[in-house]
């Protein structure tokens, strides 16, 4: 007898982010989440590819980001929030 197993895809768990403005740009919106240590660490990151913003790819280190926004860097999630 087959028993089918089926396979949860591990979701990141979500970190909310406050901002106190109308948008944030990738690069400063990494930094302020402690994504990344520096401004030339998230723009590396941003041109090779390895951000994902509300799930699509973004090579854009100036995309800005709205509150709802979410951002993904190493399997964490990051939400942007008003504060």
């Amino acid at each position: 007898m087959r028993v089918k197993v089926k396979a949860k895809i591990a979701r990141p768990r979500e970190q909310e982010i406050p901002i106190s403005t109308e948008f944030i740009k990738l690069d400063s919106f990494l930094k302020l989440a402690n994504a990344v240590e520096t401004g030339g660490m998230a723009k590396e990151l941003i041109s090779q590819g390895q951000v994902r913003v509300n799930g699509e790819t973004c090579l854009q280190r100036g995309k800005k980001l709205r509150p709802g926004d979410t951002a993904e860097l190493d399997g964490r999630l990051f939400k942007v929030t008003a504060e």
